[in-house]
């Protein structure tokens, strides 16, 4: 039987890719790799997340920089955040954030495009669902000129990343088309050329080469247990040497990179919404007592910065007495700024 020519290209990328992950796995299963003394420690912090935990995002995020002493930070920049109305600009809050990251010397990562961290993955303007691809792309790539234009100059800025795991297809989000995201990237660079750009990938399900090769600086998440609503709670088989292997790998195609750990998880992830997990539901996936566990998984993977997933939850855990999250977070970031 004769497959059609994008047919059998899929399938022999889906035997290439077994065939990567069995070996990986099998190499990966006999490599011991050393704990490697971190150069970072940071967080995702999504203000809309914050707000649906029933919080002020102010409150969270003063107690991120304060209490805490995070001072490394990835930020989503969300276009309805910045844009309710066609043509109508909102910035307040993320100048206080940039403003405040500023006064405690925190760097920061501006996380930019219609794809951008938490649920539903990829946030578009209300006022432009019914106009048609093309005005979309025209009046994203404008949001996103907006926003690089106006924080170019704000030094906490260290990096842009452009769009969040764009190869993997996961949430709520139209058909990916890499010729567009290679239109969004070069958009930044030629507004902000003194900037990396972080592109990232899926730590699990992706080759991360095509990310890498289109990277400053590529950026994986790296997950143990995940939930899937077919088959349920999923935990990887993969030990920490797997990651240092596969990047080594990704850097034969794509070149050498400074990787980070931009979404190491630290939150629990389930059936629903994370808040409303019973504490024996959460235990399933990320324990009240697991953190320690995960930065110790973390640190012999061969990265050296990672971005802890999950922050947000954590505060509203410690409000409702149970702090267990939050006070293993005070003991990893707090000695480091205080």
């Amino acid at each position: 039987m004769r497959y059609p020519r994008k047919k059998h290209h899929r399938i022999l990328r889906i035997g290439v890719l077994i065939f990567l992950f069995f070996t990986l796995s099998l190499y990966a299963l006999i490599v011991r790799v050393p704990i490697k003394e971190p150069r970072a420690w940071g967080v995702t912090f999504s203000h809309i997340y914050a707000r649906s935990l029933g919080f002020e995002w102010v409150e969270v995020y003063e107690a991120l920089l304060q209490d805490l002493g995070v001072r490394h930070l990835r930020i989503p920049v969300y276009w309805p955040e910045v844009e309710h109305r066609q043509g109508q600009w909102y910035f307040d809050d993320y100048d206080y954030m940039l403003a405040r990251a500023g006064d405690v010397n925190a760097k920061v990562i501006m996380a930019i495009g219609r794809k951008v961290p938490r649920w539903p993955e990829c946030h578009e303007a209300a006022w432009a669902h019914d106009m048609t691809d093309p005005e979309k792309d025209e009046l994203l790539l404008r949001y996103m000129r907006t926003v690089v234009e106006r924080y170019r100059g704000f030094p906490q800025i260290v990096a842009w990343q452009v769009e969040n795991e764009p190869f993997l297809p996961f949430g709520i989000c139209p058909p990916f088309r890499k010729e567009f995201l290679d239109k969004e990237i070069a958009l930044v660079r030629e507004l902000d050329p003194s900037r990396p750009i972080m592109i990232t990938d899926s730590g699990e399900l992706s080759v991360w080469v095509p990310a890498m090769t289109r990277a400053d600086i590529f950026g994986t998440t790296m997950y143990r247990t995940i939930y899937n609503g077919r088959v349920g709670y999923v935990t990887y088989p993969l030990p920490p040497s797997f990651f240092r292997l596969k990047r080594a790998v990704a850097e034969l195609f794509a070149g050498l990179r400074p990787g980070v750990v931009i979404e190491l998880q630290a939150e629990p992830w389930g059936p629903g919404a994370a808040q409303y997990f019973s504490r024996e539901e959460r235990e399933k996936s990320f324990g009240d007592d697991d953190l320690p566990a995960m930065v110790a998984y973390a640190q012999k993977t061969g990265f050296d910065e990672f971005y802890l997933w999950g922050a947000e939850f954590w505060y509203a855990l410690k409000q409702r007495g149970e702090p267990e999250l939050w006070e293993d977070a005070r003991v990893l970031f707090g000695a480091r700024h205080r």
